[in-house]
């Protein structure tokens, strides 16, 4: 019993334990999560876009970039991304006499513009699925009666298309999130899991920390999976099941 108390000690708050750390990771787990997951999705549509493209150079690119990201391991991806990015994008920048040798590129948005390149490969597959299920003769429709792509866009196939998309967004949040540990292998944050790991190194509690950490995922995961959970069944409303 007291060895469960000396445990749990070491949750307090500032000097007195670990717990404050615990809670700024996973806030900036949720941070690096919800920056690289818009950041996917802007991409996906970009690369949903592009494969669904008649031309065949904007196709071929589309299927580069999802073919190359969805083949290799995503921390080998990150490792590259982060390091041969950072590197090549500050050489290209002072080549533009834009920045001197001083300048250092934020490490934290580096690493998150490295995950949301990575899921904006996953998103690109999910949101053109979603794109082909709209049916298409509401967009001859509506481009019959002379609505501007943007207008046809906004009112009709990106409300449609994000109902059928619901489910495919959901899972890739969740590993949005599981990934933003991928983080720590490149020492730009310090968020849940890194925290969780220097508290377990410095204390030696080790099987504590990693289970304290694991609960932290798992809460996150399930309350996402509610509010997924509750969009679609927002977004189906009126809908009629097969």
């Amino acid at each position: 019993m007291a060895s469960d108390v000396s445990l749990f000690s070491l949750l307090g708050w500032g000097n007195a334990g670990y717990g404050d750390e615990l809670v700024f990771g996973a806030i900036l787990t949720l941070q690096i999560s919800f920056c690289s997951y818009l950041l996917g999705f802007c991409l996906g549509l970009l690369g949903a876009g592009a494969k669904l493209s008649s031309n065949r150079w904007l196709h071929r690119l589309g299927d580069v970039y999802t073919t190359l990201v969805r083949s290799l391991p995503e921390v080998l991806l990150m490792l590259i991304l982060f390091y041969t990015g950072q590197s090549q994008l500050k050489a290209m920048l002072l080549a533009l006499g834009l920045v001197d040798e001083t300048f250092e590129l934020n490490a934290f948005a580096v690493a998150v513009s490295a995950l949301g390149f990575i899921q904006g490969a996953y998103l690109t597959e999910v949101l053109r699925g979603a794109i082909l299920s709209v049916p298409k003769g509401q967009m001859e429709a509506a481009r019959a009666y002379g609505m501007p792509f943007w207008l046809r866009f906004r009112r009709i196939l990106f409300p449609q298309m994000i109902r059928y998309a619901l489910p495919g967004l959901g899972n890739i949040w969740l590993n949005a999130t599981k990934d933003s540990s991928l983080i720590s292998v490149t020492g730009a944050a310090a968020e849940l899991l890194k925290s969780g790991s220097m508290a377990a190194s410095a204390t030696k509690a080790y099987t504590f920390f990693y289970s304290v950490t694991a609960g932290g995922f798992l809460v996150v995961s399930i309350v996402s999976m509610l509010l997924f959970y509750y969009a679609e069944r927002r977004a189906n409303r009126g809908v009629r099941r097969a």
